[in-house]
């Protein structure tokens, strides 16, 4: 991949994240069918179709792996040893800023603290050397034709501005930022909901934004996006949302 500018690489970070968020979704979901049989929401994001972690790691693997793209072995190995790191820092972070666990490998053998496994660092090693030597240079040339570098100053049409790549970039950088932002708020009132009710505690929640909350992030919705969303109990314990419900529907 040739950049030469800040904005080109920012260009092109964009576009990994987002391509490789959609591509993650699609890979956690087929393998939540082939070992589950059942098909469920694996995203990460409230509103669009991402996996973030996929798009995270996919778009600093490759800028840090790519000058090791002649040699497979290193890019497998490498690669195995940055995705885990990535994956491992990731789910603190997650955790921090969403207060739950989006993925636990703790019932896979040889796991570190339920956040990697073995398992999976072997495929950050195979999606490595895919994604560097094969997928990138495939890629790059169509991200690479998304919106014009410049607009021609004489010629500053609305239809040509929205075809503008800053434009194009900016504004799905705006909805990304707003997605993370409403996730955010949207697991907090669904966490802090389910516990009340789980722990029978009354709260009134008659006010405009409480109304607003209960419509858009209402307990279906949310079990819906993120099934496997996980919480500390009083105790500490950390337990499913999904089960905290069946236990408050069967009471």
């Amino acid at each position: 991949m040739e950049t030469k500018t800040v904005k080109d690489k920012l260009h092109y970070l964009l576009w990994y994240f987002i391509i490789f968020s959609i591509i993650g979704l699609i890979i956690e979901t087929s393998f939540g069918f082939a070992t589950m049989g059942i098909i469920e929401s694996r995203k990460g994001l409230y509103l669009g179709p991402f996996c973030p972690i996929y798009g995270v790691g996919g778009a600093i693997l490759i800028f840090a792996l790519d000058k090791f793209k002649d040699n497979k072995i290193k890019l497998a190995v490498y690669g195995g040893i940055l995705g885990s790191v990535i994956e491992y820092l990731l789910s603190f972070m997650l955790e921090a800023i969403y207060g739950a666990r989006f993925w636990d490998y703790g019932w896979v053998e040889y796991n570190l603290n339920g956040r990697i496994c073995i398992l999976y660092s072997i495929f950050w090693a195979i999606l490595s050397v895919i994604l560097v030597a094969f997928i990138q240079p495939r890629i790059d040339k169509y991200i690479n034709k998304i919106g014009k570098d410049e607009i021609v100053k004489e010629n500053k049409t609305f239809k040509n501005i929205i075809k503008n790549r800053s434009f194009i970039d900016i504004g799905i950088f705006i909805f990304l930022l707003l997605d993370a932002l409403i996730t955010v708020w949207a697991i907090n009132t669904y966490q802090n909901r389910v516990k009340n009710q789980y722990y029978q505690i009354e709260q009134s929640r008659n006010s405009i934004i409480n109304k607003i909350e209960d419509y858009c992030f209402s307990n279906e919705k949310m079990l819906f996006t993120f099934p496997n969303l996980r919480v500390r109990d009083n105790e500490g314990n950390e337990i499913f949302v999904r089960d905290m419900i069946n236990e408050i529907n069967n009471r």
